[in-house]
């Protein structure tokens, strides 16, 4: 097929595709299978019925009443239309205001943006590309859910649509050649996360300007390690011979906020930023192929020996971790926290247990890998904020295994127990949590598709888990209880704690919705049938609980040539005879996907992050490159010369009340 060169967002999309997982362990998609593979099942329709029933939690068995018993849902909006153009599009009676852009001031001192004139100090006081988590806390005052510190995470950096004349710089014919040290230092400030304040006023919002908590955190902030990893011999380096002590924070996709007021920003596809070579029998071989470690896709390494593993081949080890940052204290040092383990996290969604302690749950974004929990030691101190400042670097790491009988457990990742000993590469709890994917595969966790954001919500006790595909599941792996070879379009899977009790070693599962299109019986999609042609979705992404305990869902992964649809938010119903419902609130403009979800405490603003917007449709062999000069939006400023800004959209319901009714 005559494709275009990939664009960079497809560089990363690839990059969760490369299926690096050589264990055994049965898959997700098996264990669906094993579930129901009862022989009265597998025989004829019915069984196909029934199994598909089961697994939408009930979904199919109301599509099958009349019509006017539509089932109703707590979401009370009109939808938006499914499609895609150069704009955005919100529910009527609410408002999408843009809140923050690439390049907008973030720090006192920052220049005005301009696209022509980037310099690596100006991009470093002005919030950064491709906003992904965002995260609202609320400041001291009468008015908690109108004035706060909005934290924003910058995934990655697109250069043929950031930098003017530029083009595609990843290709092979390209091979960086456009990349100088200026460009790429522009890129590493760029990249990291922003603090700002901001505050509502008359119902629209606003950054403050000035403000004492703005903070930009880039690719070469001094930062911590800390927990059972810290000071290793496996994180020392030329430039930091006590482990300790690193520069930066890079492809920072989800998070989470903690109940003490912290940010929680997570590392994902950290091997992209990473080149050189290693030997077959070098120390860190086996470790590195694990996480596609070098992938070069980015130019750093060619400007910055940190970023070549043939010359410095620890740094990787120090990428690719949870950090916990203080946004109301500016100059405090962001964290690494290694005792919640290596992998590529989407995010770091938290919940506080009944017993006190903090639970984190977290997914590994990439096909055939797994879904994580964290369980601190110590009991979060609601009354002494210092008191639980090092909460986090004490705890217990485990991956989950799904049973064939709708059953799970954790398998704890703790040296000594198992095959986590010395024979077999673990000789302390930091081999363990800097090879976690590895110790993971030893103890036989369940192969997922792709497990993006993990939320508990806090009003039911149950936790989501966002799949948001697997392309490369095998026509051979189908049956009757997973109908879907290459399943496209992904899935939602629901887990219901032992006792309500989220540090308990077991769990109940199953699956909310098979994502896709309803209307094509081949693709085996499972929402309700209140669902309407603009409500289903495909590929889940990151998601949000609000107050109320409701579900919205954000995608990546919309199509026109995929799905005749962009990316957006759409609300899902997860409780009462309208499970499975889900109707379609928000819509992105072409070429971007939606990210950060999240609510002010009372529900009257809903953020989100609009992320890569105008890169070309990766899906269509015919589309023409996207670039600075032409990409295929100039959204949101729409102004001769301005590329596309990845920017934070504030969503409001008009004339006040919570959003989505």
């Amino acid at each position: 097929m005559n494709r275009p060169p990939l664009t960079r967002a497809d560089a990363a999309e690839a990059a969760e595709d490369l299926g690096s997982n050589p264990s055994p362990n049965p898959t997700f998609g098996e264990i669906v299978a094993a579930r129901f593979n009862r022989r009265d099942l597998l025989r004829g329709a019915l069984g196909v019925t029934a199994i598909h029933a089961t697994l939408a939690g009930g979904a199919l068995a109301l599509a099958a009443r009349a019509q006017a018993a539509a089932p109703a849902t707590r979401f009370d909006f009109e939808e938006v239309t499914a499609g895609s153009d150069e704009r955005h599009y919100v529910a009527p009676g609410h408002d999408a205001d843009v809140l923050i852009r690439w390049g907008d001031p973030v720090l006192a001192d920052a220049p005005p943006f301009d696209p022509h004139r980037q310099t690596p100090e100006a991009q470093a006081r002005q919030f950064g590309y491709n906003n992904d988590f965002v995260g609202y806390l609320p400041l001291p005052g009468p008015d908690p859910s109108g004035h706060g510190l909005l934290v924003v995470n910058h995934e990655y950096t697109s250069e043929e649509l950031m930098f003017p004349g530029l083009g595609r710089q990843d290709t092979k014919a390209a091979a960086f050649s456009g990349m100088t040290r200026a460009l790429v230092d522009i890129e590493m400030a760029a990249h990291g996360g922003s603090v700002v304040e901001i505050r509502r006023v008359e119902g629209k919002w606003s950054v403050v300007p000035g403000s004492a908590y703005a903070r930009r955190i880039t690719a070469g902030t001094a930062m911590e390690i800390t927990g059972p990893a810290a000071g290793h011999p496996r994180l020392r380096t030329n430039a930091d011979p006590t482990g300790r002590r690193v520069l930066g924070m890079v492809n920072n996709c989800a998070g989470g906020v903690t109940p003490w007021g912290t940010w929680l920003t997570c590392e994902e596809n950290v091997n992209g930023y990473f080149w050189g070579k290693l030997a077959d029998d070098a120390p860190e071989a086996r470790n590195y192929k694990r996480l596609g470690i070098p992938a070069n896709v980015f130019a750093w390494g060619r400007h910055h020996e940190r970023f070549d593993i043939a010359k410095e081949p620890n740094e990787a080890n120090r990428f690719g971790w949870v950090v916990e940052i203080d946004p109301f204290d500016p100059a405090s040092t962001p964290k690494k926290r290694t005792a919640l383990g290596r992998f590529k996290h989407e995010g770091a969604a938290g919940i506080l247990n009944g017993d006190g302690r903090y639970v984190i749950y977290q997914g590994d974004d990439e096909r055939f890998d797994y879904v994580y929990r964290f369980v601190t030691d110590g009991r979060v101190d609601p009354t002494d904020r210092a008191a639980n400042r090092d909460l986090l670097d004490s705890g217990t790491l485990s991956v989950a295994r799904y049973g064939e009988d709708g059953r799970g457990e954790w398998l704890p990742l703790v040296h000594g127990r198992g095959p986590l000993t010395e024979a077999n590469g673990f000789a302390s709890q930091a081999d363990v949590v800097i090879e976690a994917r590895r110790a993971a595969d030893l103890l036989g966790a369940t192969k997922m598709d792709r497990p993006e954001d993990v939320e508990a919500n806090p009003r039911t006790g149950k936790v989501y888990v966002m799949l948001t595909n697997n392309s490369r599941r095998k026509p051979g792996q189908v049956d009757a209880a997973n109908p879907r070879a290459e399943n496209s379009f992904g899935h939602i899977v629901e887990m219901a704690p032992d006792g309500g009790d989220h540090a308990a070693p077991g769990f109940a599962w199953e699956i909310v919705v098979r994502c896709g299109d309803p209307a094509i019986a081949a693709v085996g999609a499972t929402f309700s049938s209140a669902t309407t042609r603009d409500g289903w979705f495909g590929m889940p992404d990151n998601c949000a609980i609000d107050g109320q305990g409701r579900l919205w869902v954000a995608t990546d992964g919309n199509t026109q040539r995929r799905t005749g649809r962009a990316d957006g938010v759409w609300a899902l119903e997860t409780e009462g005879p309208g499970r499975g419902t889900s109707r379609h609130f928000f819509r992105c403009p072409v070429g971007a996907e939606l990210c950060g979800p999240a609510f002010t405490p009372d529900d009257t603003t809903f953020f989100v992050a609009v992320q890569h917007p105008g890169v070309a449709d990766g899906d269509d062999p015919n589309a023409a490159p996207a670039t600075f000069e032409a990409p295929t939006t100039r959204w949101p400023d729409f102004q001769p010369g301005m590329p596309p800004r990845p920017s934070v959209v504030a969503i409001t319901r008009r004339g006040g009340g919570r959003v989505g009714g």
